[in-house]
């Protein structure tokens, strides 16, 4: 498969319509239509169930569209990570979802420059779950992940720290005097819908919460009333009076993890991994 077959797909697959797909890759359509139709008596598969009025994706296609995805991004990092080793300037760039592991990373920073060899780290403070598109595409080197909300699927990692989590409430919410509040509590507060983040393809899921991009907008959200965020509980520290903070017993533990992409051959990452786990 060429590399120009999978971004033809991708983009019908992601969009679900021929004229938006070729709107999307500043292309005519019958040529788009014949490329996807080609690529299916290739593959011996149909890839696309088509009618009138829709398209859909079979399960081969599914399976295309993930697979296609992973082996669009790693020719782009193939490309960038060569591009910068030819610039000559060594350096590691980290990613990191902004407001979250900010104390870790601080004692990260500090802790690898005094590092025998150590090289500048550029910090790429991201929104919640680009850091790790950015270690796919090789626009970073190495990312701070979280499970269970990132995926680490591909990746070399290593675990860092484990945390509880904990509901975030506007102050003077009826609420807000508990000692805990379960998930199941929290799921029927109609007052405060959760937020709805944007997905991979920068569309929100649906849902009566309010659309957030990120950890700044979401807390004055909050703060207005308007929604309410389970969030790990070292993020309490960096909290006004404006919240109410409460355990969540049943919500899922938060894993910190660094991650690194498994054919890296860099020294700079190697130390600042092994930094980061003697940390």
């Amino acid at each position: 498969m060429e590399t120009r077959e999978m971004r033809y797909f991708v983009a019908v697959a992601e969009e679900l319509h021929f004229g938006r797909a070729a709107q999307r890759l500043a292309i005519a359509q019958p040529p788009l239509s014949r490329a996807i139709q080609q690529l299916e008596r290739r593959l011996g598969v149909v890839l696309l169930h088509r009618t009138a009025r829709a398209i859909a994706l079979t399960e081969a296609g599914a399976v295309l569209l993930r697979e296609a995805r992973a082996a669009l991004d790693a020719v782009e990092a193939a490309e960038r990570r060569t591009r910068r080793a030819a610039a000559g300037k060594p350096g590691v760039v980290l990613a990191t979802k902004a407001g979250a592991s900010r104390e870790l990373l601080s004692k990260l920073l500090d802790a690898y420059a005094a590092e025998p060899g150590a090289v500048a780290v550029e910090v790429v403070l991201c929104g919640p779950g680009e850091q790790e598109s950015l270690l796919r595409t090789g626009r970073a080197d190495v990312a701070l992940l979280h499970r269970p909300y990132d995926s680490t699927a591909g990746f070399d990692t290593e675990d860092l720290h484990t945390e509880e989590q904990v509901v975030v409430l506007p102050s003077g919410h009826p609420l807000a005097n508990r000692a805990q509040l379960s998930l199941a509590e929290l799921n029927t507060q109609t007052d405060l819908p959760l937020p709805r983040w944007p997905g991979r393809d920068g569309s929100y899921p649906d849902g009566p919460g309010p659309q957030v991009r990120d950890h700044t907008q979401l807390f004055q959200l909050i703060a207005l009333g308007l929604t309410c965020a389970v969030v790990p509980e070292s993020i309490r520290d960096q909290l006004r009076d404006d919240y109410a903070v409460l355990p969540m017993p049943d919500a899922p533990p938060v894993t910190t993890v660094i991650a690194w992409p498994p054919h890296s051959r860099s020294k700079a990452v190697a130390d600042l991994v092994r930094t980061a786990t003697r940390l």
